[in-house]
């Protein structure tokens, strides 16, 4: 049977038939938390009368969506995750010394080519960047993985993507998703898999593929899939906490459907409020004013998301009406953030640069949007409410977008900046 990549990773991981719409018990070679999902999963890992992980050193919590602890509460949730996570002696990290999750378990070698990644968070489906089979579930299910090392999944049918041409320089991974969402619908791909292909999926960055890769499920995925090449086993090699063994496609396949993209005719590309699928150009958009735009995220707040809204930021200023948050993914980003000097060209901008965290791109803190205002964010969903107020609205963009957008007060296309 010649199978896709999500069929080949499955095979490769349960004694089930694999075809589309069965159902596979799956070794599981990751499982993780946060600081919210966590408790929860600790409950119910007591509840079913479990005693001990299936292996400390495949299962996690990262304290990232409300940390450093923003009020009691979080305290509490973060405390409680602690002491679990030191009775069973899994892994766990700091503030100080961690980061957003699905930019700090790639960084630490943590999710691997070829691998099954379970994550009680929906953007789990990041790690397909790295050819592995990450995917969210709920903390019940989490709680199982933690126990017997194992899980269910239905195999999904795959919708392969080609993306061929050469992008222009103003476009990454951010627009070329948008507008891919934009195409299908936010349904497009319900419980199905996303596997990336083309010329101009080749030539992106690993940055450019795991903010590809997040956004997966705003189009219903149930992962989001790179074939592993060059760029993934050198980035994968150079940080593996364990041997891994990649998957790939087999060559006629049967997929769902294909959809191809000329990526040479991809603009600058944002989402209105309050759909990801709401794609526009950010032309399009060039009238509609901001307060705020924040910089950072699971989805773009990696090297070289910052390193784009730097060289943006060098030497201009933040626009008198606007607030710039700006906040590194990992340690490992702000340091590189620190030592090339960026974070002294957000300062003297105008900007906000925060520990790393996921701040405002769930409503947790240090951004919250007020009734009525309006912000530019490189985060994932726009949905009402997301941020703040249910009367406040997100757009979605690149770092490029936001940080063009950031200087000239309302939604801007990077082109139209001056000596840019």
């Amino acid at each position: 049977m010649r199978r896709t990549m999500v069929e080949a990773i499955i095979a490769s991981h349960t004694k089930d038939a694999v075809f589309p719409g069965s159902v596979c018990q799956v070794s599981v070679d990751f499982a993780f938390a946060n600081d919210i999902t966590a408790p929860p999963a600790i409950a119910e890992f007591k509840k079913m009368g479990a005693v001990r992980v299936f292996d400390p050193e495949r299962c996690a919590i990262i304290p990232d969506h409300f940390t450093p602890n923003k009020d009691i509460a979080s305290a509490g949730q973060s405390r409680a995750a602690r002491i679990f996570a030191r009775e069973q002696g899994l892994k766990y990290w700091e503030v100080g010394r961690v980061g957003v999750e699905h930019a700090f378990i790639p960084e630490t070698g943590n999710a691997l080519p070829g691998e099954i990644v379970i994550g009680a968070d929906s953007h789990t489906c990041t790690y397909g960047a790295l050819g592995a089979l990450g995917t969210g579930m709920g903390q019940t299910d989490l709680a199982a993985v933690w126990a017997l090392g194992e899980t269910w999944l239905r195999v999904p049918e795959t919708i392969k993507v080609v993306m061929n041409g050469k992008p222009s320089k103003w476009i990454g991974g951010k627009d070329l998703i948008i507008h891919l969402i934009g195409l299908i619908g936010v349904e497009g791909a319900r419980y199905m898999s996303l596997e990336f292909h083309g010329e101009a999926i080749s030539a992106l960055s690993m940055d450019d593929r795991f903010t590809m890769a997040n956004m997966a499920i705003e189009a219903g995925a149930k992962c989001g899939l790179f074939v592993p090449d060059e760029h993934t086993l050198a980035y994968a090699n150079a940080r593996k906490s364990r041997d891994f063994t990649p998957a790939y496609p087999d060559d006629g396949a049967k997929y769902f459907r294909t959809v191809e993209i000329d990526a040479s005719q991809v603009e600058p590309t944002v989402a209105l409020p309050h759909l990801p699928g709401n794609a526009k150009t950010a032309r399009e958009c060039s009238s509609i004013e901001i307060d705020q735009v924040f910089i950072g995220s699971c989805t773009n707040g990696r090297l070289s998301d910052i390193e784009t809204a730097a060289r943006v930021l060098e030497g201009r200023k933040v626009h008198e009406r606007v607030r710039l948050m700006v906040i590194p993914a990992t340690y490992e980003v702000y340091n590189e953030a620190l030592d090339r000097g960026w974070v002294r060209i957000f300062t003297d901008a105008g900007a906000s640069v925060c520990t790393p965290t996921c701040g405002p791109c769930m409503g947790g803190h240090l951004g919250i949007l007020a009734e009525g205002e309006r912000c530019v964010s490189t985060s994932n969903r726009n949905f009402v409410g997301r941020m703040g107020h249910k009367n406040s609205e997100i757009i979605l963009a690149s770092p490029l977008v936001a940080a063009s957008s950031a200087i000239a007060g309302h939604v801007a296309d990077p082109r139209d900046v001056p000596n840019l």
